[in-house]
Formats: C-alpha cells, structure tokens, sequence
C-alpha cells in the first residue's frame, strides 16, 4: 500500500463502523473534506452534523448525541478542536465523563504551509491533563484506524491525534491497539528510544543509523500517551540506562514529560527530549520543517550517540 496519512482513516474507518451497525455520529466544523468525515456523510446522512465554524459548538452537540447514546466523534484541526473549545472539552466532556471522541487532524508541524497558526504543538499537553481523557497518538494510516476502533469501543472521553502529512507504513492491515499500551517495534540494549505517532518510523531509520555504528536502540511506539505503558518503558530503559523520546509537539507536557515523570519516580535514567522546543511553528514543506525542528532521523541519532558511553 502507498503511504498514507493518518487522517484518511477518520471518514473510512467511521463508515465501516456505521456499516457494522455500531451506533457511531459525526460531528463537524466546516471542514469535512480536510478531516475527512464527508465520507461518513456521503454514505450515512443521518449520521453526520456540519455545525459551521463553531468549535465550541461542535462539543456541545457531540455532548448532547452522547447523552442520547451515540457514540460521537469530532472533527475538525487540532488548533481548533482543542484550543477554541476547551472549555467545553474540560467542563462539558471530560467533567460528566461523556461517550465524546475527540478526533482532529493536521496535529503537529507537518501541516506544513499553513504555519505557526494552524501548526498546533500544544495538544497532547491540553488533553493529557484533562481527569479522565484517554490520550492516542497513531503512527501510521494502519494504527491510526485501530486507534478510531479502539475509542469507539470503549466508553468515555478520548483524544486521538491525526495529521495531514502522508507517512510510512509501520504496522500491518490487522493492527490493534489497547488502552495504555505500547509496542517494542525494535529491540536493542544500548539505548531505549520512546517515540509516537510520526515520529515513530523516524526512530526506526534512527536505529538503523545508530545500528551502523555498533549501538543497539530499542524503538518503542508509546501510542497512549495517557495512560502511558509505564511498564514497557521502565523494562526497557532498566536494560538500556538511556533513553531519547521523540515527538512532533513541545516537549513541554507531551510524551517527553510523560516519560520523564515516570522515570523520576521509578528509575532515574539520563533522558533527552526530542521535540518542539517552547516555539511556535512557521511555514514550510513537512520535510523541511522536521529538519528546522531537529526532529529527523539524523538527530535522533545524535541525541541517542551522546548518551551512550563507550
């Protein structure tokens, strides 16, 4: 299969669970061809709510379809569904912990041209703070489908973070995921490094790169971000002693964090976060801006080389 991204799982992945009788909505800002929600429109019109540029609204309709007892699913961007309507995600969503599934896409630098306005690196530490929000961040177009089952499947609030940018694939057709999991994808003894969603497959070429020069990285795909698979992160930095984590946010509040707050409890270990460093995004191509950002595999390579001693 060519690479995808994973936003064309939304619209797919929601009329095949429509198709399998699961009592699923949409709920949209005015922009369900970027999201890619019309699909659900085109196929199940009864199922599908176009509330206009009106964020905040967005949540209060999904809320009330989910007191009626549909499982409802928000579109629109990240910088929107989050920043514009957190109020009514903290106090109308998470507070009465409703059947809501929070689902934006074009997360994160690779939305690319459209700059530091619409580049929104801020997300994961909104939503993760929220008591009672489970947290997914998908890898790939593959992952990114099961992480929209998974939600639906399961009861309550969930934000699960998609993008514009079209990337490798990591997992296979069949993939599935579970609440506070994470999968080793490589093992290794020398240096543990925690990566989600588009930074995943850069962690894999960084290991081959690191491999090439006799270091052995273990890649883990730290999908939940909350709740975060302490297990597999402490099992695996015991072994190694070092750890970078890798993602396409501030490494304020996001999946660094996470780790880090893990490790400063359980098992000290030296860390280096990878990520958008306390700055707002700017234009360019998604290739050019992970390069700006210093979020390739090259630099993942470097941060994990300074850890290792010889």
């Amino acid at each position: 299969m060519s690479n995808k991204a994973t936003r064309e799982a939304l619209g797919e992945t929601l009329v095949e669970l429509a198709d399998e009788g699961v009592d699923v909505v949409a709920v949209e800002a005015d922009l369900s061809k970027s999201t890619t929600t019309f699909k659900l429109a085109e196929k199940y019109e009864e199922r599908f709510f176009n509330v206009g540029i009106a964020e905040a609204n967005m949540m209060g309709v999904a809320a009330g379809l989910a007191v009626a007892g549909k499982i409802a699913f928000t579109g629109s961007f990240a910088v929107f569904a989050t920043g514009r309507a957190y109020d009514q995600i903290r106090n109308t969503v998470c507070y009465a912990g409703l059947n809501v599934k929070i689902t934006p896409t074009h997360a994160g630098i690779t939305v690319g041209p459209d700059g530091g306005s619409h580049q929104m690196n801020e997300d994961l530490a909104l939503m993760r703070v929220l008591p009672g929000m489970r947290v997914l961040v998908p890898a790939d177009y593959h992952s990114a489908k099961a992480a929209i089952r998974l939600a639906a499947a399961t009861p309550g609030p969930f934000y699960v973070r998609l993008g514009r940018a079209t990337l490798p694939e990591v997992y296979p057709a069949d993939a599935e995921l579970e609440v506070g999991g994470a999968n080793v994808l490589r093992t290794g003894t020398d240096v543990t490094i925690v990566a989600c969603g588009v930074m995943v497959a850069q962690a894999l070429a960084a290991a081959d790169l690191l491999a090439a020069d006799d270091i052995s990285a273990e890649v883990i795909d730290a999908y939940s971000i909350k709740p975060l698979d302490e297990d597999t992160v402490l099992r695996s930095v015991r072994k190694t002693g070092v750890v970078v984590t890798c993602e396409e946010h501030s490494i304020i509040g996001g999946l660094g964090s996470a780790v880090a707050e893990v490790l400063a409890e359980h098992a000290p270990r030296k860390l280096i976060r990878i990520g958008v460093r306390d700055v707002f995004g700017t234009s360019g191509e998604p290739d050019e801006l992970m390069a700006h950002f210093g979020l390739t595999a090259a630099d993942i390579k470097l941060a994990a080389s300074s850890l290792v001693i010889r």
